[in-house]
């Protein structure tokens, strides 16, 4: 890296403005309690809220990751954070894995209002998924979508100015696709998300579905 002259993008340090837990909603138990080792598809997802800045305001991004492949099984964009933008967030990871109702699916997020709505929890139900929750101001017991919005504000907008949030969302979700696709991870044995989902299946004769 010296001798070509590249320097490494460091992490910015920043202060989580996105959970709101003063709220009188019920808050779930924590049943993942870090535990981020998952043995096959659809048991654990998790989900999380970042905001990125621009000229016209920020943009809210919605996530949701699959635990066993660290792949993003939904997402949302909005002006505003609001239970709308997790809830569909969860209805296009529904969508796409359409997961056996009976599979013991358990959805993993932090206190904030949005998740603790009723409105969210009703959606969980109808799909025969567990909530499970953070404790209170414990980043920690959500390790897995922090480091994934880290990554993202550090590879690809750090640094970077966008004069509308239109230019922020094709930034993101070209990012996003690039993470399931191609982005190698340790925890994955040095693959992408999608390839090990791949991998895997091949082993067991399965679907990530």
């Amino acid at each position: 890296m010296q001798r070509h002259g590249i320097r490494a993008r460091g992490k910015c340090r920043f202060r989580i403005t996105t959970t709101d837990s003063r709220h009188g909603l019920p808050i779930a138990p924590n049943l993942l309690d870090r535990n981020f080792t998952v043995a096959a598809p659809n048991q654990v997802w998790v989900g999380d809220v970042t905001y990125i800045a621009t000229e016209e305001g920020r943009l809210f991004l919605a996530a949701v990751m699959d635990l066993f492949s660290r792949l993003i099984v939904g997402w949302s964009l909005g002006d505003q954070i609001t239970r709308e933008i997790v809830i569909d967030a969860l209805r296009m990871a529904w969508f796409l894995r359409c997961p056996d109702r009976g599979y013991g699916l358990t959805f993993h997020s932090d206190r904030g209002s949005q998740y603790a709505s009723h409105e969210f929890n009703k959606v969980l139900k109808e799909c025969g998924i567990t909530a499970s929750m953070s404790r209170k101001g414990n980043c920690w017991d959500n390790d897995c979508s922090e480091t994934l919005f880290g990554s993202l504000k550090v590879e690809r907008l750090q640094g970077r100015h966008f004069e509308t949030r239109r230019q922020d969302k094709d930034e993101a979700l070209d990012w996003l696709l690039w993470y399931n696709r191609t982005r190698l991870h340790a925890t994955l044995h040095y693959v992408s998300p999608m390839q090990f989902e791949q991998n895997s299946a091949s082993h067991t004769g399965t679907t990530a579905s």
